[in-house]
């Protein structure tokens, strides 16, 4: 199991819908973002793409320095550049990282936002070019580990002679990660990534993804890892936990709301509108309307794009329902809560030491010791340490 945070480079904020307890995403925030993430132990950061974010490889390449083991998991977006860049990029950035890239293949669903960017390519259209992208980025790294070239010629790309000279850290490439709910994101993760993830929808809905990648994975002879992508909600009691899920989203209006939800419903995204779904466009608001599974709260999918659940509860309750998931096959968990540099630490604290103990040895900052091997909690009396119960 490996537990990934989240780089909030579109901003943070301690409500959603609001300027309330909003905060400036600039990079001293980011650096404590993923400094915290790395000393406790997460296993790497995810960095969102999309106009509303700073630039993710920019990002990345910045926080290079100031983590040791942390892994960056990075976007590439077909449309935007062509892949023989995008591996150069790869290369470097894995080379200069000593190997802790790892890519999220975006293909992107907001029809305004794509044509922004030169792409008017139909639904149909971009997962052609996005399989001949990541097709051709795979080729081109792996084959540089030999000096050796590509050519390949597709639908939508085509490449002549394409090399790098240095080539990744990790071979063949840096393992690349990938989401969608249609049919044809499903044959795009069986035929050509490394790991699928699935936003956080109910576990049964969940399961039925799995199965039917894994099923289209095996017809190409392939396997494939899963991940999902979900917020977190944990505080010492489930009352605690679920007042915070209201308190979260008690400054979001009946307008933020309707604006939030028109815009959700132009984007050509299978994944936003099961997202949607989930509360009825926005129209269910209760505490029972957006548990739509033990302890699965849509309520962040009001106004937030993307993944818009959360985990609710004790840390035992949370833990469980992680367990609950990894049982059907999932084994990255890429987590976030609001705002992000506090919830990092509350997560790592409160559920670290209650996931099975082959992911607590992972885990630098576990308790009873710190990443380096000090005790971990205030000196009582200057005379001891507390020392956490061993399990």
């Amino acid at each position: 199991m490996q537990i990934f945070w989240f780089i909030p480079t579109h901003g943070d904020s301690r409500y959603l819908g609001t300027a309330r307890g909003g905060r400036p995403v600039h990079h001293d925030y980011v650096k404590q973002v993923a400094i915290a993430a790395d000393s406790l132990g997460y296993e790497g950061v995810l960095i969102p793409t999309g106009r509303s974010c700073e630039d993710p490889w920019v990002v990345a390449s910045s926080l290079i320095g100031f983590t040791r083991r942390l892994k960056f998991l990075v976007a590439v977006r077909p449309g935007l550049h062509q892949p023989s860049l995008a591996a150069r990029m790869a290369a470097s950035f894995d080379r200069l990282s000593e190997g802790r890239l790892l890519i999220n293949l975006v293909t992107g669903g907001d029809r305004g936002e794509l044509e922004g960017d030169g792409v008017f390519l139909d639904h149909a259209q971009r997962y052609e070019q996005s399989a001949e992208f990541i097709r051709i980025w795979r080729g081109i790294l792996a084959r540089s580990h030999d000096g050796e070239g590509l050519d390949y010629e597709g639908e939508h790309l085509q490449v002549k002679g394409a090399r790098l000279l240095f080539p990744p850290v990790q071979k063949p490439y840096p393992p690349v990660y990938f989401g969608g709910s249609s049919e044809a994101a499903h044959e795009l993760a069986a035929s050509q990534v490394d790991a699928y993830l699935t936003w956080g929808e109910p576990p049964a809905e969940v399961a039925r993804k799995i199965a039917d990648v894994r099923a289209r994975a095996a017809r190409h002879g392939r396997t494939v890892k899963f991940g999902i992508r979900l917020h977190v909600i944990v505080r010492e009691t489930d009352e605690a936990a679920w007042a915070a899920a209201e308190e979260l989203i008690g400054h979001v209006t009946d307008e933020t709301v309707v604006q939030a939800q028109a815009a959700f419903a132009r984007m050509d995204s299978e994944g936003q509108r099961r997202m949607a779904a989930l509360h009825a466009q926005g129209a269910r608001r209760s505490r029972a309307d957006l548990e739509i599974s033990p302890n699965l709260w849509a309520g962040v999918g009001l106004v937030r794009g993307g993944a818009g659940t959360a985990l609710v509860g004790d840390p035992q309750t949370v833990a469980a329902r992680i367990e609950e998931y990894a049982r059907l096959g999932i084994d990255t968990f890429v987590l976030s809560g609001y705002p992000h540099l506090e919830e990092a630490y509350r997560f790592a604290e409160l559920v670290f030491p209650l996931l099975p103990l082959r992911t607590r040895e992972k885990l630098a900052g576990g308790a009873p010791f710190g990443p380096f091997g000090q005790p971990a909690g205030e000196a009582v009396a200057n005379l001891f340490v507390p020392r956490a119960a061993q399990s």
